[in-house]
């Protein structure tokens, strides 16, 4: 089951933080000049999110009328204002009409760095109820500790005795399946202390353990520290990639979705570069709108299709550009030679302005002159793709975040 809605929650009071909460509710407080929550959210759509609902309460007007004046494009976002504390179980209750049948939640003053294509459920065997991200960790004390069996969850520990004590924690990212509402009752309700501890003897719940960067900004060092390490580990390279003849069959103007057919190596390569925390885009001449031969609309239906497709295996394209115009072209209005159209940069310096990229690191990947020629005007390197498989030649370039 493909999801793609995100839920955020964001109704505490962030009293640990003292005075720094009192006019400001915590999603909102400033890293880096942006409200952590609008970092959080533009991750989210990162990871292939299209919809994000925020799960408010104290303040929650203010974080409502951020981001009516301040949308982050690509995904929408709903906030819903509990009318008094619930809990996480009873914000997912509250928010039961807007539930699909799946979805992801999580905690709206942490980051933790996790796939969340990986996370979630992509088989054809009945599904757990819910699956938890669990980070490993030195020091245990604020969090306690989550013992496991392969991928089912045995128990949720309390906190240790004693500090410095390690062991994986609940990383506060979880993806679940609606029917979770069934095990919600009434009143003020805890998912991690009220749900998933009754649902273990049940085995409906899974934990899987990742490395990514992690923080929660609910104490006042780590809100600090927060100030540098967020910027540093949300800005990452980029695998900026052609579409026709790269990543499908360039049959000449592919506008129909039953006519694509994959490139070998190519879901490969993507799966391995989301894998890695890199971005994904896509960027591509769609000059068969300025000749005529299909609309825009259709365009954007095969590029929705093709995320979808992407997610569905595990892996995730941030992005998309496409220049629909042709100067030879004969519909009205896309009859000129845009700086998006390769070998123009446009596309590519375009998407640089709305993700952090670190252009030292990143790919344009491409199987014409054209490509090579964007990718060199956008101080990017180019890697030229002769056919073979995908995966094989970008094997020597796709690196872990953070080495050579």
């Amino acid at each position: 089951m493909i999801t793609r809605h995100a839920l955020i929650l964001a109704g505490g009071l962030g009293t640990r933080l003292g005075a720094l909460t009192a006019d400001c509710p915590k999603p909102l407080l400033p890293v880096a000049r942006v409200p952590f929550l609008a970092h959080l959210i533009g991750h989210l759509a990162h990871e292939g999110m299209t919809r994000v609902t925020v799960l408010a309460g104290y303040r929650g007007q203010d974080i409502a009328a951020h981001f009516d004046s301040n949308p982050i494009p690509g995904i929408e976002i709903r906030v819903l204002i509990e009318p008094e504390p619930l809990g996480t179980g009873g914000a997912l209750r509250f928010a039961a009409a807007h539930l699909p049948e799946s979805f992801f939640l999580l905690n709206g003053d942490t980051f933790f760095d996790v796939s969340l294509a990986d996370l979630g459920w992509n088989r054809d065997e009945p599904a757990p109820l819910a699956r938890i991200a669990l980070r490993q960790m030195e020091d245990t004390e604020r969090y306690g500790v989550v013992l496991r069996d392969g991928t089912r969850i045995t128990d949720f520990a309390a906190r240790p005795a004693a500090a410095g004590q390690g062991g994986q924690v609940n990383g506060g990212i979880y993806w679940l399946r609606r029917e979770i509402l069934d095990h919600i009752g009434e009143g003020f309700v805890s998912l991690e202390l009220d749900v998933f501890p009754a649902l273990v003897g049940q085995g409906g719940v899974q934990g899987i353990a990742y490395s990514g960067a992690f923080i929660d900004i609910g104490v006042p060092d780590d809100y600090a520290r927060a100030q540098e390490f967020l910027p540093k580990v949300l800005q990452r390279p980029a695998l900026f990639l052609d579409r026709d003849g790269v990543i499908n069959e360039d049959i000449g103007h592919l506008h129909e979705i039953e006519k694509f057919t994959w490139m070998p190596g190519a879901q490969a390569a993507i799966k391995r570069a989301s894998d890695l925390g890199w971005f994904v885009f896509v960027v591509t001449n769609q000059g068969g709108v300025g000749r005529g031969f299909y609309d825009e609309a259709t365009v954007k239906n095969l590029h929705h299709w093709l995320a979808d497709q992407v997610f569905s295996m595990g892996g995730r394209i941030t992005d998309i550009r496409y220049c629909p115009h042709h100067p030879e072209g004969v519909a009205p209005g896309y009859v000129r030679d845009c700086p998006w159209r390769k070998p123009n940069p446009g596309m590519i310096l375009d998407l640089m302005v709305h993700h952090p990229v670190d252009r030292t690191a990143s790919l344009m990947v491409g199987d014409r002159d054209t490509d090579m020629a964007a990718a060199k005007s956008a101080g990017i390197r180019g890697v030229k793709f002769d056919g073979g498989r995908l995966d094989d030649l970008l094997t020597p370039y796709l690196t872990e975040r953070g080495s050579s």
